[in-house]
């Protein structure tokens, strides 16, 4: 049987005006992606806020509270942050937003880096199952999965975003 698929295109639109909504006063915005999800839907959201020159990319494997058990994703990529992160209003933007740890893993990152003064946490999709008290303030959609499922977002050579629903 073939996996749910979602029109993550349409679920990007949806997310993109509710961010830039949000933005339209205020100062100093900064957008920082999460790779790898994250770090595609935030090139995009950059490019559309006229944001491109502040935009940073962040990999928060060791930063994660679960690293001993989990280890490194197959691929890690370097942190990116080119611009001052001290004062900063930060869009961080992740892809799926489940237990909370990527997002609090990635808050420490970014205090690393300086001290903002406000972070604001997008996501394409919410799906429950917090272990930390986090939310987004921005979100596309909700959607509640069984037990051993998960959402995968892809992209393909042209851009175009894809989200199915995988058995772990």
């Amino acid at each position: 049987m073939p996996n749910p698929k979602f029109d993550a295109e349409a679920l990007y639109k949806v997310l993109a005006e509710r961010v830039k909504a949000s933005l339209a006063n205020a100062e100093n915005v900064a957008i920082v992606g999460i790779y790898s999800g994250g770090a595609w839907l935030a090139e995009r959201l950059a490019a559309e806020l006229q944001l491109q020159e502040r935009l940073g990319f962040i990999d928060v494997s060791f930063y994660r509270d679960d690293y001993a058990e989990k280890g490194l994703h197959a691929e890690v990529k370097p942190t990116h942050i080119p611009f001052e992160v001290e004062g900063a209003t930060i869009v961080l933007v992740d892809d799926v937003l489940y237990t909370g740890r990527t997002t609090r893993a990635a808050i420490n990152e970014l205090f690393d880096y300086g001290r903002p003064a406000k972070i604001m946490l997008a996501a394409l999709v919410d799906r429950g199952g917090r272990e930390l008290p986090i939310a987004a303030d921005f979100v596309a959609d909700t959607v509640t999965l069984t037990d051993g499922q998960q959402l995968v977002l892809q992209r393909a050579d042209d851009g175009r975003l894809s989200l199915t629903v995988d058995h772990a």
